[in-house]
């Protein structure tokens, strides 16, 4: 790795532009050079926690690819900062860099558990799951202190309504006594990523994320404790780890997950340009083997918009990842497959209590 302006323990290494600003970040080498004469850091890489106050929590998911209706998230940006993470372009929308400041500038929506909670009770909802999170992390750092995806699984559990988990952080556990009450009911399922078995792949993709230790044991113990684990082996990252596919589904089977799913990478929107400038800093020797393997999976470009093909790909390369997913399942996840979740109780939870009969 080429350390040379490299920030430690980020994913980025930039902030790119804004697409809706009209404004752009420049670090000139003027500015260095002062921060340099005066002894100063020319950026702290500090976290910043910025409450925001929305009126909805539970959006509904219109894209045929992502495999749930609807979808909450109690944190946008996340500190994990997955260098390929699909949601970075969701931070320009708050009028951010999908760059550094995505893992920088993380927005706290504290109101999410009452919002959750005013949902759940309209007269029009009906029980549907809700995945915590479809964009960022909701186990992130961030709720370490704040508690705010904690509250809500409350108050799944008080209205007795189905949710799903995707988290790649063993703060899950934190929660487990909730998870086993949701567990009983059949009103759970939790998605842990596993994106690699090796470490030093995993301290340069996702810097600050739970190891794989952590994480196999998670899914253990999730499973032990009758919460079903479904295993997110994505993004495969051809060049990086879609040589590990098969010793990652056995490795995932072999701690109790009871199935697995898988994405091969796409670089859309601005993630195109801060992956290339990461990679180029962090494995130059293969650098660009890894670009032109991600663009033969997306007909010659990192970007891929279409439904249906941009996450599972196309050609040589995207062939051979389908293949070895194949193998995989009908090697480690042959006569397992993760239950349905319960819309049963949640019409007689609706008013807060169970009505008596």
């Amino acid at each position: 790795m080429s350390t040379e302006n490299y920030l430690k323990g980020r994913g980025a290494q930039q902030n790119t532009t804004n697409k809706f600003s009209e404004f752009s970040y420049e670090t000139r080498d003027d500015f260095l050079e002062f921060c340099r004469i005066e002894g100063e850091d020319s950026d702290n890489n500090k976290t910043q926690y910025i409450p925001i106050f929305p009126k909805t929590i539970v959006n509904k998911v219109t894209s045929p690819d992502v495999g749930m209706m609807y979808s909450m998230n109690p944190y946008q940006g996340c500190e994990h900062g997955c260098i390929y993470c699909y949601a970075r372009n969701a931070h320009e929308f708050w009028g951010y860099s999908a760059g550094l400041d995505f893992e920088r500038k993380i927005l706290l929506k504290k109101d999410a558990p009452e919002l959750l909670e005013k949902k759940l009770r309209s007269k029009n909802w009906k029980a549907t799951t809700i995945v915590l999170s479809g964009n960022t992390d909701c186990y992130q750092p961030a709720e370490k202190k704040f508690k705010i995806t904690r509250e809500c699984l409350k108050v799944f559990l008080k209205y007795r309504h189905p949710v799903g988990i995707i988290t790649k952080n063993a703060l899950i556990l934190r929660d487990l006594d909730i998870l086993k009450e949701l567990a009983k009911d059949n009103l759970i399922a939790v998605n842990v990523s596993v994106t690699s078995l090796s470490e030093e792949t995993r301290r340069i993709l996702e810097p600050r994320t739970t190891t794989i230790t952590k994480r196999l044991e998670t899914i253990r113990v999730l499973s032990d404790n009758n919460v079903p684990v479904n295993a997110m082996l994505a993004p495969i990252i051809p060049g990086i780890n879609s040589h590990e596919i098969i010793n990652l589904a056995k490795a995932v089977s072999e701690n109790g997950a009871s199935s697995f799913a898988f994405t091969v990478v796409r670089l859309n929107g601005a993630i195109g340009q801060i992956f290339t400038d990461w990679i180029k800093k962090t494995l130059p020797d293969r650098a660009e083997k890894v670009l032109h393997q991600i663009q033969e999976c997306h007909g010659g470009t990192l970007n891929d918009s279409r439904f249906g093909i941009r996450s599972r790909g196309e050609g040589k390369i995207a062939t051979q990842i389908h293949d070895l997913v194949r193998i995989a399942r009908h090697t480690y996840f042959k006569d397992k497959s993760l239950p349905k979740l319960n819309m049963e109780l949640f019409e007689q939870y609706r008013n807060g209590q169970m009505k008596l009969f």
